[in-house]
C-alpha cells in the first residue's frame, strides 16, 4: 500500500465518524487520491538543491502533503524536506499527527514536520502587513500545496480585518488563504492550490485578483467539466478548479489549460496552451477560462471592441423586486393602482409576454424603490439550468405595447438594461441582436462559470458603438426573426 492509500484510508474512516455539518464549520472539504496526485505533480522539482520546504494550509487529515511526499521521493536529488502544516480543527488534529508520523517513517526521505495550530490568516497579520519585523525573518517555502476552506466571513471577522488589501464587502476564506500562500513562498516558488471557479470574475474579488496576479503569475489551470464528482466522498455542487501559481512578476506567454469531466479521470484529459495575455485581462483582471481556440478566437473577436453598456449610457440593473419579501402587495389578478410585475417566466422566444395568467404577476405598492418608469428594456433571465443551450436567455419589452402604466415592476430573478435617457426600439432590438447571438453567449460563459447572470461582469462587457447597436436593431426589425441564427447573421457583418 502507497503512502497516499494510507492517509486516504484513514481519512474516509474519520469522513465516515464526523457528520459533514461538523466539518462545515471549517469549510472542510477533503481532495480525493487522484486530484491529489494530479495536483503534486504539477509542481517543477528544482533540480539545484537537495532539500525543499513545503506548507499545507489548512492542512485537514494531511492528503495533499502525502501526495507531494510521495512524488518527491522519486526524484533522485531530493534527500530532505521540511513540512509545516496549519490546522486548527481539534477533531482532526490528532489524525494529522497520526498520518504524518506514518509518512516519515515510511518515506525514503528525510523528513521534518511542524504543526501549527494557529489561524493561519490572523497569526501572520503583522507581517503581511509589514508591521511588525520578525526576528528572525519569518519562514518562506519552496512549494505551497493547499485545499483551503471554502467559508463565506462576515467583512468585519478578524480574518478579513488582517488582509483589508484584499478584501470588498463579505469575502470567503478560500482567497484569503491563497493570497497568504503566496505571501509566504519564496521567490519563484509554486503553489498548486483547488479553489471555486467564483474569484475569477465580478467586483467582490477585484481587489484580490489585482494583488495576487501582480504578485504571481498562473502557469497552469485545470478545469473540472462536472460540478458534483470533484470532492470524493462529499456532497459538493461547486465550480472548482486547480491552479499552478509561480511567485514572480514575470509573466508566461501562454498559460497551460487542461480539462477533466472529474476527479477520476485524469487519463482522460484535454490539454490547450492558451495566450496568457488572453486569459488574464483588463483592468480589473478577470481570468477567462478558454479550452479551446474557437473560445479565444470569441475573446479576441469581441475584445476589439472599445466601449461596455456605461460608456454608453446604459447599464444592466438586476430586478427591483423581491417577491417573497412584499407578499402582502402582490395581486394575481389586475386591479385599480397595481402595476405589471416582470419575472422569468414572462421572457418568451425573445419577447416579453404579458400577462400569462402567473401567479403574483401584479403588484401594489407606493415603495418607489419597487417601481420603474414603462419604458422600453431588455430583459434576461439571470438564473439558468447548467444543462440549458443558452446562458444569456433575453426579451425584449417594448413599452408602448403595454400602454395604461406609468410604471412596472421587476422580479429579482430577471436583469434589465435601461439608459440614462431611455431606449429607443431601435436599441433595445439592437442589444437583444448581441444578447442573444452565439458570440455573446459564449464570451459570457468564458467569462463566469457559474449559472448566474451577474450585472456587474455583463456591464463589463466589451460592446460595439451605439451607432452599430442601431443599426443592427433596425435590421432584426425588418427581418421579423428573434431566432439566434438571425442574430449571429446580423452581428457577423460588424466585428
Amino acid at each position: 500500500m502507497s503512502i497516499l492509500d494510507e492517509i486516504i484510508g484513514s481519512t474516509y474512516e474519520y469522513i465516515e465518524k464526523m457528520p459533514k455539518e461538523q466539518r462545515k464549520q471549517y469549510g472542510q472539504f477533503f481532495t480525493s487520491k487522484e486530484t491529489a496526485r494530479f495536483m503534486a505533480e504539477l509542481f517543477n522539482i528544482p533540480e539545484n538543491t537537495n532539500e525543499l520546504s513545503i506548507l499545507d494550509p489548512g492542512a485537514g487529515s494531511g492528503v495533499l502533503s502525502a501526495a507531494l511526499i510521495e512524488r518527491l521521493q522519486n526524484c533522485p536529488n531530493i534527500k530532505s524536506v521540511y513540512l509545516t502544516c496549519y490546522e486548527t480543527d481539534d477533531n482532526i488534529v490528532e489524525l494529522l499527527e497520526s498520518n504524518l508520523e506514518y509518512i516519515k517513517n515510511n518515506t525514503s526521505l528525510k523528513m521534518t514536520f511542524d504543526i501549527v495550530r494557529k489561524n493561519f490568516i490572523t497569526s501572520q497579520e503583522d507581517n503581511y502587513n509589514g508591521t511588525f519585523l520578525a526576528d528572525p525573518a519569518p519562514t518562506k517555502y519552496d512549494m505551497v500545496i493547499g485545499n483551503p476552506p471554502y467559508k463565506k466571513i462576515p467583512k468585519d471577522a478578524v480574518e478579513a480585518l488582517s488582509m483589508p488589501d484584499i478584501c470588498y464587502g463579505a469575502p470567503n476564506l478560500y482567497f484569503l488563504f491563497s493570497q497568504m500562500s503566496l505571501f509566504d513562498l519564496k521567490e519563484n516558488g509554486e503553489m498548486v492550490y483547488i479553489i471555486p471557479r467564483s474569484w475569477t470574475s465580478g467586483a467582490y474579488f477585484k481587489a484580490f485578483r489585482q494583488k495576487f496576479l501582480s504578485e504571481g503569475a498562473i502557469e497552469h489551470i485545470h478545469l473540472f467539466v462536472s460540478r458534483d464528482k470533484v470532492f470524493e466522498k462529499e456532497s459538493v455542487l461547486q465550480e472548482t478548479m486547480i491552479i499552478k501559481v509561480k511567485k514572480t512578476e514575470v509573466k508566461p506567454e501562454y498559460i497551460t489549460v487542461t480539462s477533466t469531466n472529474s476527479n477520476q479521470d485524469f487519463t482522460e484529459i484535454t490539454t490547450f496552451s492558451a495566450p496568457y495575455k488572453t486569459v488574464i485581462s483588463g483592468d480589473d483582471c478577470y481570468v477567462y477560462l478558454v479550452t479551446n481556440e474557437d473560445e479565444v478566437n470569441t475573446l479576441d473577436c469581441l475584445n476589439k471592441f472599445d466601449d461596455t453598456l456605461p460608456s454608453l449610457g446604459l447599464k444592466m440593473k438586476t430586478g427591483l423586486t423581491v417577491d417573497f419579501r412584499n407578499h402582502e402587495a402582490l395581486r394575481s389578478e389586475a386591479e385599480k393602482q397595481a402595476v405589471p410585475l416582470f419575472y422569468s417566466q414572462h421572457i418568451q422566444d425573445g419577447k416579453v409576454v404579458f400577462p400569462i395568467g402567473k401567479e403574483n404577476e401584479y403588484i401594489v405598492t407606493q415603495q418607489q424603490g419597487l417601481l420603474q418608469k414603462n419604458a422600453n428594456y431588455l430583459f434576461v433571465k439571470r438564473f439558468t439550468a447548467k444543462e440549458e443551450h443558452r446562458r444569456l436567455q433575453c426579451g425584449v419589452y417594448i413599452a408602448r405595447k403595454h400602454t395604461g402604466y406609468d410604471r412596472i415592476s421587476t422580479q429579482n430573478k430577471i436583469n434589465f438594461i435601461d439608459g440614462l435617457k431611455g431606449l429607443s426600439e431601435c436599441v433595445v432590438y439592437g442589444l437583444y441582436v448581441l444578447f442573444n447571438s452565439t458570440l455573446y453567449d459564449s464570451y459570457y460563459r468564458i467569462l463566469n462559470g457559474s449559472t448566474q447572470v451577474n450585472s456587474t461582469e455583463v456591464n463589463s462587457m466589451p460592446m460595439p458603438p451605439m451607432t452599430s447597436i442601431e443599426a443592427m436593431g433596425k435590421e432584426l426589425i425588418k427581418v421579423h426573426d428573434m431566432s439566434e441564427a438571425s442574430c449571429d447573421r446580423i452581428l457577423r457583418s460588424y466585428v
